[in-house]
Parts: structure tokens; sequence; C-alpha cells
């Protein structure tokens, strides 16, 4: 297995998992993973943040990261040690906050529809290759633009941002 595939079991939920089911307003009040893994997705599965491993997948229908632009609700999930979400269709903003937080995030409706909760997958964000390691199946999600995944690769945007400014620093020192 390449370093680029990441391999855990999933977790199953419906459509429209707004971000205040993902972290609940009355945890908001934090930025940082350690303090909202522990509730993520507590007011929909009570238990996800106590069985979660590290590398699992979230999988769930349309418009997964629905509601505010809350942008605890990425941070939360990978905190809790999700390595990715595939769904059928997400919600515009958490696409874009989980892309600057270095989330993978999946679009593969064929992919729901083939996974149960609880199979175990590996997934190839470079190549967007799902594989169903528990039954047969194995779906194409689109690929990440070449930039995004040197966002995502690299943790976030942020990191993503300081790596640039060094280069450039360092080629400005060069000449």
């Amino acid at each position: 297995m390449s370093n680029n595939k990441l391999n855990g079991k999933v977790f199953k939920y419906g459509d429209s998992i707004d971000t205040d089911v993902i972290i609940p307003a009355r945890y908001c009040t934090s930025f940082h993973a350690e303090d909202l893994a522990p509730h993520c997705l507590e007011d929909l599965d009570v238990t996800f943040a106590s069985r979660v491993k590290s590398g699992d997948v979230i999988v769930a229908g349309h418009n997964f990261g629905c509601g505010s632009s809350r942008e605890n609700a990425p941070i939360a999930i990978r905190g809790a040690g999700a390595s990715c979400v595939i769904a059928r269709s997400f919600a515009r903003i958490f696409y874009r906050n989980s892309i600057n937080i270095g989330l993978p995030i999946l679009i593969a409706p064929d992919a729901v529809d083939g996974i149960e909760d609880g199979d175990q997958v590996e997934v190839d964000p470079t190549t967007g290759i799902i594989h169903n390691l528990t039954k047969p199946g194995e779906w194409q999600a689109d690929p990440f633009p070449e930039d995004i995944e040197k966002i995502i690769k690299i943790g976030g945007l942020v990191n993503y941002v300081k790596e640039r400014l060094a280069q450039v620093y360092d080629e400005a020192v060069e000449t």
C-alpha cells in the first residue's frame, strides 16, 4: 500500500448531515481538534467519537456539510481520526473548508451505494480510486486537481502558503 492510500472502517450516514450535527454549536468555542473531536457527530451518533479509529472513513449521502459555514466541522472530523469523507455531494462551503484544513473529501455516488456501514475500504485520494476490502467493489471518484492535491498532501492551505512563501524567499535570496 502506498503512502497516498487511506485505509479504514466505514461509518455510514444519510443525506443532509449538517455542520450543526457534525459539531454542535455548544462546542464551537474552540478551533482545536483535540477539543472538538470528542463531540464529533454526537447529536447523530453518540458512539461515533468513541468508536472511530485513526484512518476510518465517513460515507454519506447528498449534501454532506450543509448548514452554517462552520469551519470547526471538518476540524472535528479530522481530529476524531477520520481520514476522509466520501459522499454523493457536499455543501460548497464545507467542501472548501475541508480542503483548507487538508481533509480529503471525495464525490462518489456509486461508492456510496456499494459501501455499507462497517466495511473496510481503501481510498487513494490522488487517483480517486475507492476499493472495498470487505466485499467486491471498486469505484472511481473524481481526483483532485493538482493544486488542491498539493494543499491536501501538505495538511491544508496554511501549510501550503507557508511552503510557497519559503520557496519564494529562498529563490529571492539566491538571486
